[in-house]
């Protein structure tokens, strides 16, 4: 009998490491709905909107956002600035029928959703397995076990870590070593990305078990 895959929350060490990039790949590759609980920037344009485009999805594979701010800055600033404060309240699980779902944070681990609220809780709050999007370069080991550490005091399970950039075995290894967590896929500089470039770096770079309910 064929596994089914799971749904994840995808975050990162920092801001634009590459969440919507894996956001993509993941979507394209498990033929995933994707959703986007608290977007801001979107001046710039939604994430929403590039991953449609870069996974091809259909138009009902994605869900609007319960928030969407203007301003690329912290989402406790941004609805600030809008006169609003961001409640779990109105950030209910969508429901992708039979269909793997891909929910997409903003920033990284520890980014303040409100006064008194960071984005780990809202991971708890949806109650989704996390994948850590992390660099591959310079600096990403204590960046990520930094990351990991407070996913664990936070009380979430890590499904893994998924490292951006330029192969880098060392960095990998300690990550794995230092963090108790596997490395479950990678995504190497992509000079042009599509849907079909995403579904070859999943087949060749990650690991297809660790992505199964």
């Amino acid at each position: 009998m064929k596994e089914m895959p799971g749904n994840f929350f995808v975050t990162g060490t920092d801001t634009n490491i590459g969440k919507t990039v894996l956001c993509s790949l993941l979507c394209a590759a498990l033929d995933a709905f994707y959703w986007k609980p608290i977007q801001t920037g979107s001046s710039e344009g939604t994430d929403r909107d590039m991953v449609a485009r870069l996974a091809q999805l259909a138009k009902h594979q994605s869900f609007p956002e319960s928030y969407c701010f203007e301003p690329p800055v912290s989402p406790h600033l941004a609805a600030a600035w809008a006169g609003t404060r961001i409640s779990f309240d109105k950030i209910g699980m969508p429901e992708p029928g039979n269909s793997s779902l891909i929910v997409e944070g903003a920033g990284g681990v520890m980014v303040p959703i409100n006064d008194n609220q960071l984005m780990t809780d809202l991971m708890r709050h949806l109650g989704l397995p996390v994948l850590l999007a992390s660099r591959s370069t310079l600096g990403t080991i204590n960046h990520t076990l930094l990351s990991l550490s407070w996913l664990r005091q936070s009380g979430l399970t890590v499904a893994g870590v998924v490292m951006i950039g330029p192969e880098n075995s060392d960095n990998r290894c300690a990550i794995e070593k230092y963090g108790n967590v596997p490395v479950v896929g990678t995504i190497p500089h992509l000079e042009a990305i599509s849907r079909n470039t995403l579904l070859e770096v999943y087949r060749t770079q990650f690991d297809p078990q660790a992505f199964a309910s």
